[in-house]
């Protein structure tokens, strides 16, 4: 399991900028980082529970807390908290970004819904 080498958050930009021993760079978007929250709230309880989060295009992150030495808490500022962001988790929405953002749009369109609140 690849572990952080320096977490940044860049609250301008809203993004959170990690890089990782393995030599991976990410830089992650508030807004992606919100609606793949790995809280229940927004994955579910089980399999095919994942629920749709929209409106969410303007989120900022308030805050990185340490979770021991394997995860952080993002507080957002549309004050969901709940999600603990494990190194492994972290990593792989860096490495599936490019897949899993434009499928997300295409679920919002699909439904209806937009990013914007």
């Amino acid at each position: 399991m690849p572990s952080p080498t320096e977490i940044r958050l860049r609250r301008a930009e809203k993004r959170l900028e990690i890089r990782f021993d393995d030599g991976a760079v990410f830089s992650l978007p508030a807004e992606y980082l919100r609606v793949e929250s790995p809280s229940a709230e927004v994955q579910g309880h089980g399999p095919g529970q994942k629920k749709l989060v929209s409106g969410r295009r303007h989120v900022g992150i308030l805050q990185v807390e340490p979770v021991g030495h394997y995860a952080v808490r993002l507080i957002f500022d549309d004050l969901h908290d709940t999600g603990i962001y494990t190194w492994d988790y972290l990593h792989q929405l860096g490495r599936e970004q490019a897949e899993r953002w434009p499928a997300y749009e295409a679920a919002l369109a699909a439904r209806g819904l937009r990013r914007d609140p």
